[in-house]
C-alpha cells in the first residue's frame, strides 16, 4: 500500500518495476519475480494496487534478508539516503521478529517475512521516496490503524496487531489505534516503514496547502470502510509557522518539600517531558505552594501523570490536550578550539518556515565541558561556539 501511494504520487514506476525484477537472481534464491501494477477501485476510491510475486528457492533467515536488502539496494545505484533508509527498515523489521522467537539474526527463520513481497516494498519505496524528493520533506502521521479480531500465521493465531508490529510500534513510541474492522492493516513491514519514515505523529494534520494526493489499495476489501493508505503532499502556508499537538499537565502542591519537588522535576524529565515549569501560587487558607505544569507529548501523558502522582502524593492531575506553533529545528556539530584544546560541541539551529536560520543555541552541557577543561568564563565559551555554528551556516 505505501509503494502503491508512491507510485500514485507519480513515482517512476518503470524504473522501480525494473529495480524490483532485480531480485530474480540465484544469489538472492527468488525466480520468476512478477511485478503487477494496476487500477483498483476500494469502496468509491480509485488507487493503484502493487502485487510482487515470485518461487523462493527456500527459507531466509534474518541476516540473509538484510543481505539482500543491502544487496538489491546496490545494485539498483540508489542514493545513500535512500540506501539508509532501506537498511533502517529492513533491520527494523528482522530484529523485531528475531526478538519475538528468541532467536539470533543469523538463525531467525522468518516465514512471511521471508517472502519476496517484503525486500520488493522495503526497496522500492525507498527508491519512490528518492524519486519524489521526500527525503527533503518532514514527514507528518496520524496514528495508525491496526484493525482487530485475529490473525492467522505460521506461528498459530493471535489477536491483531501481529506481535511483530506491535513489537515495532513499540520500539519507535508510535501512536496507534485499534479498528475499524476487524482485519490485520497494519502489517510488521508497514509498520517498519511508517516508524523509519515518519518524523512526527499527530491527531491531525499539519497547517499546509496540498499539492499531490496519492492512494495505495491493500488487497482486500472492506464492508464500509476503503481499504487504502493516502499520502498527501503538500507546503507550509506562506507565513505560517508548523504546528504540534501537546498535553499539559498540571498539579498544585502545597505540602512537598523542595527536595521532593527538585527530584520530581529531574524524573519527568529522564522520562520524556518536554518542559517542566514550577510556578509559585497560594492556595487555600493562603498557604504557599506550587503548581508544576508538565509539556509532554500525548503518548507520555498517562506515564508522567504516573509518576507526579506516585512522586509527590499529589491526589491528581490536570491534563488537557493543545496546539503551539513551533519552529524547524536542527542539531549540527561544530568544531570549537580554545586554548590548545578542541572540542566538538552540539548546536542547535532553528529555522523560520523559509529554512533561514534565525537563531542559533549551543548546548549548555557540551560549553559546560569545554569551560571546566579550559578554566575559561561560559560566556566566552558559548560566544565562541556561536561564531562557530554562524560561520558553518554562511558555508552551507
Amino acid at each position: 500500500m505505501f509503494l502503491g501511494a508512491l507510485l500514485d504520487l507519480g513515482a517512476n514506476e518503470r524504473k522501480i518495476v525494473e529495480d524490483i525484477k532485480l531480485l530474480e537472481d540465484p544469489a538472492f534464491g527468488y525466480r520468476n519475480v512478477a511485478v503487477k501494477l494496476e487500477k483498483v477501485m476500494r469502496g468509491h476510491f480509485k488507487a493503484t494496487h502493487v502485487d510482487t510475486t515470485a518461487e523462493s528457492t527456500g527459507k531466509k533467515t534474518g541476516a540473509e534478508l538484510v543481505r539482500i536488502v543491502e544487496d538489491l539496494a546496490e545494485k539498483t545505484g540508489m542514493s545513500g539516503r535512500a540506501r539508509e533508509f532501506a537498511l533502517k527498515v529492513i533491520r527494523t523489521l528482522v530484529e523485531a521478529e528475531a526478538a519475538l522467537h528468541g532467536d539470533h539474526l543469523s538463525e531467525a527463520h522468518l516465514h512471511e517475512v521471508g517472502l519476496v513481497d517484503t525486500p520488493a516494498e522495503i526497496v522500492g519505496c525507498a527508491l519512490a521516496i528518492d524519486d519524489l524528493g521526500l527525503f527533503d520533506a518532514k514527514v507528518y502521521a496520524t496514528p495508525t490503524a491496526v484493525g482487530g479480531g485475529t490473525l492467522k500465521f505460521s506461528h498459530g493465531t493471535v489477536p491483531n496487531p501481529a506481535p511483530a508490529t506491535l513489537a515495532i510500534l513499540q520500539s519507535k513510541n508510535f501512536p496507534f489505534k485499534g479498528g475499524p474492522v476487524e482485519a490485520e492493516l497494519t502489517t510488521p513491514t508497514g509498520a517498519a516503514i511508517l516508524v523509519n519514515l515518519v518524523d512526527e505523529a499527530n491527531q491531525f494534520y499539519p497547517a499546509m496547502v496540498p499539492l499531490k494526493v496519492g492512494y495505495g489499495a491493500g488487497g482486500k476489501e472492506f464492508s464500509g470502510v476503503p481499504n487504502v493508505l493516502r499520502l498527501t503532499v503538500g507546503k507550509s502556508l506562506e507565513g505560517a509557522m508548523l504546528q504540534d499537538e501537546i498535553a499539559v499537565l498540571e498539579t498544585n502542591l502545597d505540602d512537598v518539600t523542595g527536595e521532593v519537588i527538585g527530584y520530581t522535576v529531574e524524573k519527568l524529565f529522564s522520562e520524556g517531558a518536554k518542559d517542566v515549569s514550577i510556578i509559585p501560587m497560594f492556595t487555600k487558607k493562603n498557604r504557599p505552594g506550587q503548581i508544576i505544569k508538565v509539556i509532554a507529548d500525548p503518548k507520555d501523558s498517562a506515564k508522567l501523570s504516573a509518576i507526579l502522582i506516585r512522586e509527590t502524593g499529589t491526589l491528581g492531575v490536570r491534563v488537557y490536550g493543545c496546539q503551539r506553533h513551533v519552529l524547524n529545528r536542527e542539531t549540527t556539530t561544530v568544531a570549537v578550539s580554545l586554548d590548545g584544546f578542541k572540542q566538538d560541541v552540539r548546536v542547535k539551529v532553528v529555522r523560520n518556515h523559509a529554512g533561514e536560520p534565525v537563531n542559533v543555541k549551543p548546548e549548555y552541557e557540551d560549553l559546560k565541558a569545554l569551560a571546566l577543561k579550559t578554566d575559561k568564563p561560559l560566556r566566552e565559551v558559548s560566544e565562541r561556539a556561536m561564531a562557530k555554528a554562524r560561520e558553518f551556516l554562511r558555508k552551507k
